[in-house]
């Protein structure tokens, strides 16, 4: 009995570090903005006002900092400005997270290249964004298991973008000539992944916060309708 329990004890530390092998060679790539006002989620803020648009990008980003760490994955913030940059000090950001620039160039130029530098040490890679406050670490490690069995995996946006984009190796076409913004880039995301070959899992699509109407799939206690007393705030909410 004893020796079945050492054995068992044993297999099962062995598998607690395979797992964190594992987990260690996967990188999950948060593309993030510092949320300066004025500057940050511009579109909300005829319903939430200059502070008050700020502070939901703020409180985005720092929601998809947690639930991406969360995941025991590695966590890499490729950040605009440069992570130097003395703004990003005051959001006090876990010390575990990886730091990268954004580089020159238009959105698929960046994701492009950010991509490349990670598969140079990493086995599986996921991008996402600081948009949408349902894409828990549950559901981040879900897309990344479906690399075990796919080459790609997306999440889409309800509209018609997509939240997460996961795969195992990189090509150029999945960013370049994308226009972006628009509700296309999701398919014609997939038409790209097709024309490739590669497999590509699908699951449900989540809801990013861009406009006013989003507004209504922010979770309870987000929104404080108080931010900004000149604008109709609950005509949005309704």
């Amino acid at each position: 009995m004893v020796k079945q329990l050492v054995a068992r004890t044993a297999h099962t530390g062995q598998q607690t570090i395979i797992t964190d092998i594992c987990k260690k060679n996967i990188c999950i790539i948060i593309f993030a903005k510092y949320p300066a006002q004025g500057m940050a989620k511009t579109r909300l803020i005829p319903a939430l006002g200059i502070e008050g648009a700020a502070q939901i990008a703020q409180h985005l980003l720092l929601h998809s900092v947690e639930q991406a760490v969360a995941t025991d994955y590695v966590v890499e913030l490729c950040v605009s400005p440069v992570p130097t940059d003395p703004c990003w000090q005051v959001l006090y950001l876990p010390d575990t997270l990886q730091w990268s620039a954004q580089t020159d160039g238009d959105l698929g130029a960046r994701l492009l290249t950010a991509s490349q530098q990670a598969l140079g040490k990493y086995k599986k890679i996921a991008l996402i964004g600081t948009d949408c406050p349902s894409l828990t670490a549950q559901r981040i490690q879900v897309a990344m298991q479906q690399l075990d069995q796919y080459d790609a995996v997306m999440i889409p946006a309800s509209d018609g973008g997509y939240v997460l984009l996961g795969f195992k190796q990189v090509h150029e076409s999945l960013f370049s000539n994308m226009t972006w913004s628009v509700d296309s880039v999701a398919a014609a995301t997939q038409q790209r992944i097709a024309a490739l070959g590669w497999t590509l899992a699908i699951l449900d699509p989540l809801h990013d916060i861009d406009e006013p109407a989003d507004l209504k799939h922010l979770p309870i206690g987000w929104h404080n309708s108080d931010v900004n007393d000149d604008a109709t705030t609950d005509e949005y909410l309704q």
